[in-house]
């Protein structure tokens, strides 16, 4: 069962860089220029604010290698107790695309929240179709993960 799904952003201020493309496909999507993970986006405010928030550099956690930054200090506590209750699926790439069999980069702007995961999508239209088959789409992505994570940089 879908628990919620928020809507596209439009009013969202922070920029996703315009080349999103990265030369080496890591396990986590990050921000190419930082490095910090979901592009800085706070990974458990998807879960506890009605839109997600930009996270702040004062509010960092490293976990796997990665940094992650968090709104608030109570997020990157909660996030440091369980990290992989709160972080997207598939390391943040396109949740569609993992489904599909193949890896892509993702837009934190564009995502689902289902049967308490957060899932990440490349475009408007991979987030609908995941949406319409939700279920479907999560196992099919839980299959393939493990190969194409296993293809994956690490850093």
């Amino acid at each position: 069962m879908l628990a919620f799904v928020l809507p596209l952003l439009g009013g969202v201020s922070a920029a996703i860089p315009a080349a999103r493309a990265q030369s080496v496909v890591t396990l986590f999507v990050t921000d190419p220029l930082t490095g910090i993970a979901i592009y800085g986006w706070d990974p458990v405010s998807y879960f506890t604010e009605p839109e997600p928030l930009q996270g702040r550099g004062d509010f960092e956690y490293v976990w796997r290698n990665v940094p992650w930054h968090f709104a608030t200090a109570a997020n990157r506590d909660i996030f440091a107790r369980a990290p992989e209750i709160y972080a997207p699926q598939f390391g943040g790439h396109g949740a569609m695309g993992v489904a599909r069999g193949y890896v892509s980069d993702s837009d934190p702007r564009l995502y689902a929240v289902f049967k308490q995961r957060l899932y990440l999508f490349y475009s408007a239209g991979s987030r609908e179709a995941f949406l319409l088959a939700p279920d479907a789409a999560a196992l099919e992505g839980e299959a393939n993960w493990p190969a194409l994570s296993a293809t994956l940089s690490v850093k």
